[in-house]
C-alpha cells in the first residue's frame, strides 16, 4: 500500500511517491473468466426448522458448472401433505406435491461456483419427510462429487497438556459417492505432524511447544477430493494445571451461572480444587462447587462451579481455582443488570475471541486478520494483520471496559498497537532530514501495472507541508505517530522487518512490516508483488523492489510506511468511547494516558486531509498548471485513502519525505472522530491548529455525505483533487465538491471501490454514533434517507435467516455541490445487484440502526437491529464465534499473472523466482503447504469453487460490539 521510493541526487536529497493503493480490508478481489457452453451442473442443500405442525425450509442452490446460470427455476416434490404458506428470495408456487421456485430479479444470476439461498414456510400434519431429488431448469441436480468429511475427535477443544506429554490425535473421516478415504493428515496450524493411511486415524504428537496450538485433521478420498476438520484449540503448559471453561462469564443480577473445571493431567492421588473470589465485585460469590475432588479416574471429567449474583450489584470479579502442585485457572465473572441478555452475549463471544486456544492472536498478542491462514482479500494471507484489526481490538477492549469496569485490557491493547504497529524511531531514523518546504517529488499514478515503473518529474511544483513544524513543536520529535497498515505477523514471507529491525530475514520470529499495493487503480490484490517496508536490497532484484514501481538511473536503500486513515480514526473513535464509559464509572483517570495518545494520533492523522503533493485543492488540472498550495489551501479536510512517509536507510544520507492523498472515499469518513478531536476536551490535540482543523473537517465530512447521497439514499463513491492520480483533465460535466471531481470508484477499480455494502454500513455507523451523541440535524437528515433505503433492501425470514445488500451498482452523478442550496441528486442512482448473509457487515449495519434508533426513536430500525443480531446468534454460531460459509469463486485468480517487466529478475526471501512469468501463487509458494490448499488446487483443476468458513477478527469483534451496543441503548 505504501509508495515505493528511491533517491535522486539534486541540490538536496529527496524523493517522489507513487500511488498508495489498497482494497477495502474485507473486499473480495473478484475477477472473470471466459465462459464456455456447458450443461447445467448443480447441487441443492436442504435444511428445515420444524416445530411439529409447520416448518421453514432453506434451500441453497449451488452452480457447480463452469458457466453462469442467468435465470433459474427450481422444482422438487414432497411425499406428504406439506402445504406452502409463503416464500422469500424467489417466487414460490405449489401444485399438488410439486413445489416450484423461480428466481427473484436480484438473484437471477448464479455465477460458476456461486450459490443463492431461497426459503419458504409450510404447514403439515403427520410426517415431514425431506425431498430426495431436485432439478434446476429441468436438469436433475446430481451435483459434482462431494468432498469427504473429517472430524477431529481427539483432543477435546480447550484441553491442556503438560510439556513433554503426548497429545493424542484421532479423527474420523467419511467419503461420498462410493469413494473411499485414502489418508488423513494431522496439522498443527500449517505444520504437518503426521499422515495415517488406514482407519482408525490416529497420531500421538510429541514435543509440542509450550503455548497455544490449533490442530486440524485433513481427509483425502480416492477421487482426489479433500476437506479439513474444524480446528481444535489446545494449550501446552509447563506443568499440570487446573483447567476452567469458559474463562469469561456473565451473570445477571439475582441469578447464577456456572463454569467447569477439571485437571490437565491424570494425578497419582486425589486432588482437591478450591475456587474462591480473588478480587473484584463482592456481589458475586461461589454458591456451589467451591471444593471439588478429582481422582485418578475422574480427573478429566468436568465438574461445575456455581457463581451467584446478588440483586443489586454490577461489575466483575476474578475467581481462581487452585490445587496443590497445579497451575491455577482464572475466570472473570461479570455481574450484569437483570435485563442485559445482550451483554451476556457480548461476554460469551468476547470469551471465544480472546480464548488463546481459538487462534485469533499471535504469541505477542497481535490480532490476526483471520483465524484461518488461506484467505486472500486486501491482506493476502490470514496471518497477516492490518491497522484495521488493531483498531477493532481497541474498540472491543473499550466495550469490555464498559461491561466489566476493567480498563487494563483497553490500555494494554493500545500498548500492543504502539509497540508493534507504530514505527519506532529506529524504524523511521531520518525524519530529522525532512524538508517541509519540499515534502516529496512528483510521480504520476498510472492506470495499469503494465505501465509501471513510473518516472519522477522534478519539474512539477509541490507545495509546503504546513503542519510538520507545529507537530514537532507539540510533541518534541520529528517522528510520525501513526500506524502502518499491513504486517506479516508470523513472518510468512520472511522479510523480517520487525519493529526496530530492517530485513532480519526468514529466521526472524517476530511480526514483520510488509506492503503490497503500488501500481495504479487496476492493480488488484491478485496482481501485487509483496515488498518489505525497509528495502535494503537484501531481497528482490539488484535494487530490491524499488525499480518495479519507479524508474530512475540509481536507487537508495530506504524505509517507507503508509497509514490507512480509517483505522487510525477508528482508534480515536474507540478511545472516545473508552473515555466516555470510564468517566461514567468514575474511572476516567484509568484511561487518561491512553486517551492522550489517541489525541496525538489524531493530530498526525491530519496528513490524510492533504492533497498528495500539497497542491492547491480545487479545479486542479495539469501537473505543471495546478499550483502548489500555500498554507492550508492544500487541505480538503476529508479523510483520504492514505498518508505516507519515508526516508533514507542510511542515516548519513539526509533525506526524508511525506505525502497525503488526493483521493477521498465516502466509506472512509468518520464524523465521530472529527467531533471528538475538535470538541471533546480529553481528545483535543496539542498542536496549535489541530482542533480547528478537525472542526472544519467535521463540517466538511457531513457536507460530503450529503453531496454523495443518491436519490435512493445510499452513499456514492467519492472525489479526487488529482484526476487519474496525475492531475489529468476530467470528462466534461464532471460534478465537483469544493472543486474536487466526483469519482464513482475512487482509488481502485478491480473490483470497483464502492460496490461493497460494507462501506455503507461502516461509514453510516460512524454517522449514527455522532448523531446519537450530538443530535446534529445534518447527520439525521442523511441517516433518515439512508436507513429508509437500507431497510427497504433488507429481508429477515421467519426462521431468523436474513439477506442484506452485498454488491451495489451505480448510475448517474451527483449535482455540483452548492453549500447554500444543495441539489437533490435526482440523477444519481443505486441498485442492489445481489444480497448476502455476511455476519460482519450485518453487525456493522445493526450498530448503525441501533445508534440511529436510540436518538430518533425509529421503531423499524430498532426491531431490524434486534432481528439481525438474534438471527446470527441463533443460526450462525460455532466453536470459534459466529460465521457463515462463503463460496470463493475468485480463488481461480491464484493463477493470475503478476506483471513484472521483461528482463527484470529477482527472488522472494524463500527463493521463489520473480520474473515476467510470475503468478500470484508462484511468488507465494508457501500456500502449497497450507492444509486448505488442496481445495483451491482442485478448483484450479476444474472442480467446484471452494467453500470456506472464515473467522475474521474484525467481523467477530464487530458482532460482539453490536451486542454490547444494543444492550447499552435499546435493551
Amino acid at each position: 500500500m505504501h509508495p515505493a521510493r528511491r533517491r535522486r541526487t539534486t541540490r538536496r536529497l529527496w524523493t517522489a511517491a507513487l500511488a498508495a493503493l489498497a482494497l477495502p480490508l474485507t473486499m473480495l478481489g473478484t475477477g472473470s473468466t471466459t465462459a464456455h457452453a456447458a450443461a447445467v451442473q448443480c447441487s441443492v442443500d436442504y435444511k428445515t426448522n420444524d416445530w411439529g405442525s409447520g416448518f421453514t425450509a432453506e434451500l441453497t442452490l449451488t452452480n457447480r458448472g463452469t458457466e453462469a446460470l442467468d435465470g433459474w427455476t427450481l422444482t422438487y416434490g414432497y411425499s406428504g401433505n406439506q402445504k406452502l404458506s409463503n416464500g422469500w428470495n424467489g417466487t414460490w408456487s405449489q401444485s399438488g406435491q410439486t413445489v416450484t421456485v423461480k428466481n427473484a430479479p436480484y438473484n437471477a444470476r448464479i455465477g460458476a461456483g456461486a450459490a443463492v439461498t431461497t426459503g419458504a414456510q409450510f404447514s403439515y400434519s403427520g410426517t415431514n419427510t425431506a425431498p430426495t431429488s431436485f432439478s434446476i431448469n429441468g436438469t436433475a441436480c446430481t451435483g459434482a462429487h462431494q468432498a469427504p468429511i473429517a472430524v477431529l475427535t481427539s483432543p477435546q477443544p480447550g484441553a491442556v497438556y503438560s510439556q513433554g506429554e503426548l497429545v493424542p490425535l484421532a479423527a474420523t473421516a467419511a467419503a461420498a459417492d462410493n469413494a473411499t478415504i485414502t489418508k488423513v493428515e494431522f496439522y498443527d496450524d500449517t505444520t504437518l505432524l503426521a499422515t495415517d493411511t488406514s482407519a482408525p486415524f490416529t497420531h500421538s504428537a510429541a514435543n509440542l511447544a509450550v503455548g497455544n496450538h490449533s490442530l486440524v485433521a485433513k481427509a483425502y478420498d480416492s477421487l482426489g477430493a479433500s476437506a479439513s476438520s474444524t480446528p481444535v484449540g489446545i494449550t501446552v503448559s509447563s506443568g499440570p494445571t487446573v483447567v476452567a471453561s469458559p474463562t469469561q462469564l456473565g451473570v445477571r443480577q439475582g441469578t447464577s451461572g456456572t463454569f467447569e473445571v477439571k485437571l490437565s493431567k491424570q494425578p497419582t492421588a486425589n486432588v482437591t480444587v478450591t475456587t474462591a473470589r480473588a478480587s473484584g465485585n463482592s456481589g458475586l460469590s461461589v454458591s456451589g462447587g467451591g471444593t471439588l475432588t478429582f481422582t485418578p479416574s475422574n480427573w478429566n471429567t468436568a465438574q461445575k462451579v456455581t457463581i451467584a449474583a446478588d440483586s443489586s450489584g454490577t461489575g466483575s470479579a476474578v475467581f481462581e481455582s487452585t490445587a496443590p502442585g497445579h497451575g491455577k485457572a482464572t475466570v472473570t465473572v461479570t455481574q450484569l443488570a437483570a435485563a442485559k441478555e445482550y451483554d451476556e452475549r457480548f461476554l460469551e463471544l468476547y470469551g471465544k475471541i480472546t480464548d488463546p486456544a481459538n487462534g485469533y492472536f499471535s504469541p505477542e498478542g497481535i490480532p490476526y486478520h483471520s483465524v484461518e491462514t488461506l484467505i486472500v482479500e486486501a491482506p493476502d494471507h490470514g496471518h497477516e494483520t492490518t491497522s484495521e484489526a488493531y483498531s477493532y481490538l481497541l474498540w472491543l477492549q473499550a466495550m469490555y471496559g464498559k461491561v466489566t469496569g476493567d480498563w487494563t485490557k483497553f490500555n494494554g491493547a493500545w500498548e500492543i498497537m504502539e509497540k508493534y504497529m507504530i514505527p519506532t524511531h529506529a524504524d523511521q531514523p531520518t525524519n530529522s532530514s525532512y524538508n517541509a518546504s519540499k515534502p516529496a517529488t512528483y510521480a504520476p499514478e498510472l492506470d495499469t501495472p503494465q505501465q509501471y515503473p513510473a518516472r519522477l518529474d522534478t519539474g512539477v511544483s509541490v507545495g509546503p507541508d504546513p503542519i510538520a513544524g507545529e507537530l514537532k513543536s507539540a510533541y518534541g520529535t520529528d517522528d510520525v505517530y501513526g500506524m502502518h497498515w499491513l504486517q506479516d505477523v508470523d513472518n510468512v514471507y520472511g522479510y523480517g522487518n520487525s519493529p526496530g529491525k530492517c530485513e532480519a530475514g526468514p529466521s526472524d520470529t517476530g511480526p514483520s512490516y510488509i506492503n503490497t499495493f503500488q501500481r495504479g487503480v487496476q492493480e488488484s490484490v491478485w496482481e501485487t508483488v509483496p515488498q518489505p517496508t525497509c528495502d535494503a536490497f537484501k531481497y528482490g532484484g539488484k535494487n530490491g523492489y524499488l525499480d518495479l514501481f519507479t524508474g530512475d538511473s540509481s536507487y537508495a536503500k530506504q524505509w517507507k510506511y503508509t497509514n490507512a486513515p480509517d483505522a487510525d480514526a477508528r482508534a480515536v473513535q474507540a478511545a472516545y468511547w473508552a473515555d466516555v464509559w470510564a468517566e461514567q464509572q468514575g474511572k476516567g483517570s484509568q484511561v487518561s494516558a491512553t486517551v492522550a495518545k489517541a489525541a496525538k494520533m489524531g493530530d498526525y492523522l491530519r496528513y490524510a486531509m492533504y492533497d498528495k503533493y500539497f497542491k492547491k485543492v480545487g479545479n486542479c488540472v495539469g501537473p505543471t498548471s495546478c499550483p502548489a498550495g500555500t498554507g492550508k489551501d492544500s487541505s480538503h479536510y476529508l479523510l483520504s485513502w492514505y498518508y505516507a512517509w519515508g526516508g533514507a536507510y542510511d542515516t548519513s544520507a539526509g533525506w526524508a519525505w511525506r505525502i497525503g492523498s488526493s483521493h477521498t472515499h465516502g466509506g472512509y469518513q468518520n464524523p465521530l472522530a472529527a467531533y471528538a478531536l475538535s470538541s471533546y476536551a480529553d481528545l483535543k490535540p496539542k498542536s496549535s491548529s489541530g482542533a480547528a482543523d478537525w472542526a472544519k473537517s467535521l463540517s466538511r465530512q457531513l457536507e460530503f455525505y450529503r453531496w454523495l447521497q443518491s436519490d435512493e439514499g445510499a452513499i456514492a463513491g467519492g472525489a479526487t483533487n488529482s484526476w487519474q492520480g496525475r492531475y489529468a483533465t476530467p470528462p466534461s460535466g464532471t460534478p465537483t465538491f469544493y472543486g474536487m471531481y466526483y469519482d464513482e470508484a475512487p482509488v481502485y477499480h478491480d473490483p470497483p471501490s464502492n460496490q461493497w455494502f460494507g462501506f455503507q454500513a461502516w461509514s453510516m455507523e460512524r454517522v449514527a454514533e455522532y448523531y446519537q451523541q450530538t443530535g446534529d440535524a445534518k447527520a439525521k437528515a442523511v441517516l433518515d434517507k439512508w436507513v429508509d433505503w437500507a431497510l427497504s433492501e433488507t429481508t429477515v425470514n421467519p426462521d431468523g435467516t436474513f439477506r442484506i445488500p452485498s454488491t451495489l451498482q451505480w448510475s448517474g452523478k451527483p449535482d455540483t455541490w452548492n453549500a447554500s442550496s444543495p441539489g437533490a441528486n435526482s440523477g444519481l442512482h443505486v441498485t442492489v445487484a445481489d444480497y448476502t448473509n455476511d455476519v460482519g457487515v450485518a453487525a456493522a449495519y445493526a450498530k448503525t440502526l441501533t445508534y440511529y434508533a436510540d436518538r430518533s426513536g425509529d421503531t423499524a430500525a430498532a426491531s431490524t437491529a434486534k432481528a439481525l443480531l438474534d438471527g446470527m446468534w441463533e443460526n450462525n454460531q460455532d466453536a470459534l464465534g459466529i460465521a457463515v460459509p462463503e463460496t470463493r469463486a475468485d480463488y481461480n485468480r491464484f493463477d493470475d499473472s503478476v506483471y513484472v517487466p521483461s528482463g527484470w529478475t529477482g527472488t522472494m526471501p524463500n527463493g521463489d523466482a520473480i520474473n515476467s512469468s510470475s503468478t500470484f501463487e508462484s511468488i507465494r509458494s508457501f500456500y502449497e503447504d497450507d492444509p486448505a490448499w488442496s481445495k483451491v488446487e482442485s478448483y484450479l483443476a476444474g472442480g467446484a469453487a471452494p467453500v470456506f468458513t472464515y473467522h475474521r477478527f474484525w467481523a467477530q469483534a464487530d458482532i460482539a460490539l453490536a451486542m454490547g451496543s444494543y444492550a447499552e441503548l435499546l435493551e
